[in-house]
Order: structure tokens, then sequence, then C-alpha cells
């Protein structure tokens, strides 16, 4: 009993820390919406993260993006994307879980690949290069195509735009999709099928719609889930995993054959 009160406190401090420490980085770096502008004068252009693909037009890329979500959710999770493009073409296809709009919630081509997200600067997540991102792409499609929720949407504990992008790193293990602690609905599973691959695609988890479960994954490392509060220990490299903030520690970019 004392453990588990102990736990229980423990657990409690964690969440509230995180989520101090979220909300004086939102401030501080302008993500919350006050600071990033109404949702129609928002930016929007691109980060400038993205190769040019008339540049490097002869190469496949694939790349995965996460920002702050808009308004007051943006101090305490994620929205992410993935754009992708072949050998030979010039522009690039991205792919997002969107909840307003449409009966569709998986958009096409609705935003620029590396733009701001309503005011939020987008961090680089994945980054696929050459042979490996071109042998990839078509499983990417796939799994677009096979994804089993694309007109529900639910901001917690999901189907959302973090589940999307977890069900495609799940059908393409070659992806290495490491998606952050506070990408809320990454873990939601439904009830006939607690039990399967994490959102790397390599490892396995435990999850009961989202809201509680376990994994352990060879990009997660271990990480405990509660009411869709994520905490744990990454391994590659070692870094914190925590609610709100995401983690601490060094990123780690997943890439192939970056330019040089």
């Amino acid at each position: 009993m004392l453990t588990v009160k102990a736990f229980s406190i423990g657990f409690f401090i964690i969440v509230l820390l995180s989520l101090f420490a979220s909300l004086a980085q939102a401030t501080h770096g302008g993500t919350l919406s006050s600071e990033r502008g109404g949702w129609w004068s928002a930016r929007r252009d691109s980060a400038g993260i993205a190769p040019d693909p008339r540049v490097y037009a002869a190469q496949a890329i694939v790349q995965v993006y996460a920002a702050p979500t808009y308004g007051w959710k943006g101090a305490v999770a994620v929205h992410p994307w993935i754009i992708f493009k072949r050998a030979g073409e010039t522009q690039y296809n991205r792919y997002e879980v969107i909840s307003w709009g449409s009966d569709d919630k998986v958009r096409h081509n609705a935003n620029l690949p590396d733009g701001y997200w309503y005011g939020a600067r987008p961090r680089l997540l994945v980054d696929h290069r050459g042979a490996a991102a071109q042998a990839m792409i078509p499983q990417i499609e796939a799994a677009i195509k096979s994804y089993p929720w694309p007109q529900t949407y639910h901001a917690w504990p999901g189907p959302n735009s973090n589940t999307f992008l977890a069900h495609i790193g799940r059908e393409v293990p070659a992806l290495a999709l490491d998606l952050p602690a506070n990408a809320v609905g990454k873990d939601y599973r439904p009830l006939w099928r607690p039990i399967g691959l994490p959102p790397s695609g390599r490892g396995i988890q435990v999850s009961v719609l989202g809201v509680a479960g376990v994994t352990l994954g060879a990009e997660e490392g271990f990480e405990l889930n509660i009411l869709g509060l994520n905490m744990g220990l990454d391994f590659t490299p070692l870094r914190l995993r925590l609610p709100f903030i995401g983690g601490i520690g060094s990123d780690n970019v997943q890439q192939d054959n970056p330019p040089g």
C-alpha cells in the first residue's frame, strides 16, 4: 500500500513539474496562442527545414515533423505530419490528420511541407534519404490507405493526428519513428487489440484505448502511460520521456544518408 501511495505521489509531482516546465517553455518560445497570433493570422509559411525538392530532385526523401498544437493544447501536446517524394519528383506529398473542415480527416497537401503550424515552428523527427527512403515510400502509402479511423477524431485519448503517424510507424518499421512522449494519442489502440507493436514498429506495447499501458520499443525505450500522460526512459540516446514537454536530453533525429 505504501509503495502504491509513494508511486502515486511521485507520479503527481512529475506531472506537475512537467506541466510547469511546458508552460514556461511555451511562454518563452511563443508557442501559446496569445504569442502566435489569431487563428487566421498565425504564421504558416515554410520554416526552411525541408530540402528544396527541385535542388534534390534526384533524391528520394522522407521526413516526419511535429509542432505544438494550436491554443492551450500547445503547452501539452504536438501535431505531427509526414512528407515524402520519390527520386525524380520535384514536389513533396504531405499527409496528416486534421480534425476540422471535412468528414475525411486524412489530408493531402493541406499545408506546406515544413510550414509553421499556426505560429509554431516544427521540429524534425525523421530524415531518410536515398535508396532507403525510396524503398519505404510504397509502404508509407499503403499504411496511409489502411489507417483504420479516417473519419474519426478525438483529441483525447484518440484517434487523432498522433494516432495516424503511430499507425504509419507500426506499418513501416524502417521509418524508425520515435514520437515524443507528449504526442497524445500515439498509444491509442482499440479495445479488441490491446497488445501489439509500438509506434516505432519494433518492440511491444500493451495499451487500453491509449489511457493506460506500457511500451518497450526500439526507439521509445521504456514508457509508462497513465491517463494518456507518458513518462519513461529512452536509451537511444539516453533521455527522460516526460508528459507535456516530451522529454529531457539529446534529440534523436532518425537519418539515412543525409547530405554532407
